[in-house]
């Protein structure tokens, strides 16, 4: 499942990026919790846990079936 998650990760990160951040993905346990780290921008912006779960957790657990949950770290 990593790999999977690392393909959608790229897919999401143009748009990070342009606000002058990234993601980075830290571990995807057994369970299909994926955690991942803001960064960047990204990293202390007040709208952070926004991203993380209606743009990143979203789109990872309806392109992924094992992902449960995304958290950040």
């Amino acid at each position: 499942m990593i790999e999977e998650v690392k393909k959608v990760l790229e897919t999401i990160r143009p748009a990070l990026q342009a606000d002058g951040g990234d993601v980075e993905l830290v571990e995807v346990t057994a369970e299909g919790v994926v955690k991942v780290k803001l960064v960047g921008a990204c990293g202390h912006c007040p709208m952070s846990t926004i991203t993380l779960k209606n743009g990143i957790e979203k789109t990872l657990m309806q392109k992924i079936p094992g992902v449960k949950e995304v958290v950040g770290v």
